[in-house]
């Protein structure tokens, strides 16, 4: 976005920044905006940032870079910090987020992940924001602390994260809790409740580990109001590190009665203005907007966003003397707005991202140039090892005037990228088995500037190979060879297990369970077998039963042993007639050698009959 600047252009946003009236500033005094976007995970029962079942951790950095944004904004949940926490659903596949795995192979834990998160980002000139969005993984809490967690266990985890990232410029903020609300108050003075005086003690605690940090401050009334704040500011015991943050979002998110006012949307910039926007206008404080977002498929929603853009101040006009942002998000997987990123987890939506580009603010040097020349194509493009689903594609490097920061790989006549790559080669995954497919690359620089295409290479891929079931005598044609079986005596459940011939399930045997005492539920008698499941990938599951009368079969794929945790599970109906269930389709979070497959049948009388499992793992 910046071509080549002269000797006495100014660093901009160098080392930690701190506020001067309503500006941010960086630490040689240059005014610097944040402009920057959420990219959420951590706080979520994966304990890691979305999309990392599907795409390297450095990729996405690199992309939020290359598309020009300048801070990324990371919540997290107090769960997350528990040192029982795991991450689940990280694919490691063709070389994926390898460093993010310690010597033994096994991932790393939740607050690894966020250090490495952290310290590429800090490569790529990016800045983060660390967000206490929930106290635990299931949902926003209203206050800051829940009978689970304390007010105590959040402030001595702000200070265990200001402690861990003290002297790295790349974390510059904390934002203290996510949309506080009914009954969090500001300037009550019921401490239980007050907001306002939490984020004094936050605040103040976090600066007696490192004062250097920005603490930011969201408003009641799910972050969106910030009315109180003027009579009654956030009082922090280090000058200069305050910033206001409000949420905002558009009708089809949350309905509110400024959305029906007949002047709307020009009454929209007043209204802002009383909420959260004077804080700014009269020098009391910097304000910055921590979400924003929409699916933008409605009229109204396109104005409301038209509107705040207006209202945030284009960097054109204002440079960083103007309102900071981080939209929400970068995810397409928010139910409420969807994300940059469509469902592919590569493509962006121009329909969201465009409307950003005028308020964007790019750090490195300043005043800003504009750079509005291409880089030059890659000269030559092959393409070699076809596996069955992928092609791996090199190319030779690209020329830019500034400098090339990326290559997209495009198919065929496809106007939008695959995928994307930082250096001179990719593997193209996800491809059909057996198909003609024609590439071509395009360099790209960090102004968004595209090459013309490379010659195009061509490659086929190869035949689909054949899943293994990893159910061992799968049709009991060796009778109860492989398999386990268990009624729990302890509560007085009985039952035989038994392969018995002609009930014609499947070719000649089935297992035939005669459940005698059920035990009170399902889980009392059980057939099982050990099948091991592989993290990220995809697994198929199906079976005929039926059973002497009708009831219900719930069917597991369980660890064995510790939490004994059901990673999959599906109840069907049995009825007298033989049926075929499933194919089920399951994505294992984890690696367990040890995970069984188990058909719970205690609960109820009727005999159950089994056949044909099948338990595959996708090539």
């Amino acid at each position: 976005m910046i071509a080549a600047l002269p000797a006495s252009a100014r660093a901009q946003g160098a080392g930690y920044w701190h506020t001067s009236g309503a500006t941010i500033v960086d630490s040689q005094g240059v005014p610097v905006r944040i402009a920057g976007i959420n990219w959420f995970g951590f706080e979520t029962g994966n304990a890691m940032p979305h999309g990392l079942w599907a795409r390297d951790y450095r990729d996405m950095l690199q992309q939020v870079s290359t598309l020009g944004y300048n801070t990324i904004r990371i919540p997290y949940s107090s769960q997350m910090l528990d040192p029982t926490s795991v991450v689940s659903g990280m694919t490691f596949a063709g070389g994926l987020n390898a460093d993010l795995k310690d010597a033994s192979g096994n991932v790393l834990p939740p607050l690894a992940v966020l250090d490495k998160v952290i310290a590429y980002a800090g490569q790529l000139g990016l800045r983060v924001i660390l967000d206490r969005h929930r106290p635990d993984s299931g949902a926003q809490s209203a206050l800051w602390y829940t009978s689970a967690y304390s007010e105590q266990r959040w402030i001595d985890d702000w200070k265990m994260l200001a402690a861990r990232y003290a002297g790295d410029t790349t974390v510059v903020a904390f934002d203290l809790h996510n949309e506080p609300h009914s009954p969090a108050c500001w300037g009550c003075g019921d401490t239980t409740v007050d907001w306002r005086l939490a984020a004094e003690r936050a605040g103040n605690a976090i600066h007696s580990v490192n004062p250097d940090l920005l603490i930011i401050v969201e408003g009641i009334d799910w972050g969106g109001n910030l009315t109180r704040a003027g009579q009654y500011p956030v009082r922090l015991n280090v000058a200069n590190r305050l910033v206001y943050s409000p949420h905002d979002y558009p009708a089809s998110v949350a309905a509110q009665p400024q959305f029906d006012d007949p002047a709307y949307p020009a009454n929209l910039a007043a209204f802002w203005d009383g909420r959260w926007g004077y804080l700014r206008r009269q020098g009391l404080a910097p304000v910055m907007l921590g979400e924003f977002g929409s699916k933008m498929l409605t009229t109204s929603d396109q104005l409301w966003l038209n509107s705040l853009v207006a209202y945030l101040g284009l960097t054109t006009a204002a440079g960083a003397q103007s309102f900071s942002w981080t939209y929400w998000c970068l995810n397409p997987d928010s139910g409420d707005t969807g994300g940059i990123l469509m469902d592919d987890w590569i493509s962006v939506d121009p329909v969201k991202h465009g409307p950003l580009l005028p308020i964007q603010f790019p750090l490195g040097t300043f005043p800003m140039v504009p750079d509005t020349e291409s880089p030059t194509a890659p000269s030559t493009l092959s393409a070699s090892g076809p596996t069955s689903a992928s092609v791996t594609l090199a190319w030779a490097p690209a020329s830019d005037n500034v400098g090339v920061v990326g290559y997209d790989v495009y198919i065929g006549a496809a106007t939008l990228p695959t995928l994307s790559a930082a250096g001179t080669g990719a593997t193209v995954s996800g491809l059909a088995p057996a198909t003609a497919y024609t590439f071509t690359v395009r360099a790209r620089d960090a102004a968004g500037n595209r090459s013309g295409a490379s010659p195009a290479a061509t490659a086929t891929t190869g035949a689909a190979p054949t899943a293994v079931n990893l159910v061992q005598n799968p049709e009991f044609d060796a009778g109860t060879a492989n398999w386990s079986f268990w009624a729990d005596a302890s509560v007085g459940a009985s039952a035989t297990f038994n392969v018995v011939t002609g009930v014609t399930l499947s070719g000649t045997n089935s297992l035939r369970t005669r459940v005698l005492a059920d035990g009170g539920a399902d889980w009392r008698v059980q057939a099982y077998q050990t099948v091991g499941l592989v993290a990220g990938k995809t697994y198929r599951i199906r079976f005929k039963a039926k059973a002497n009368d009708v009831r219900t079969m719930r069917v597991v794929l369980q660890q064995t042993g510790g939490a004994w945790t059901e990673y999959w599970s599906q109840t069907v109906g049995l009825t007298t007639t033989v049926t075929d269930y499933g194919p089920f389709k399951f994505v294992a979070p984890v690696t367990d050698v040890t995970t069984q497959i188990k058909f719970y049948m205690g609960g109820a009388r009727p005999s159950v009959y089994v056949d044909q499992v099948v338990v595959k793992q996708s090539p």
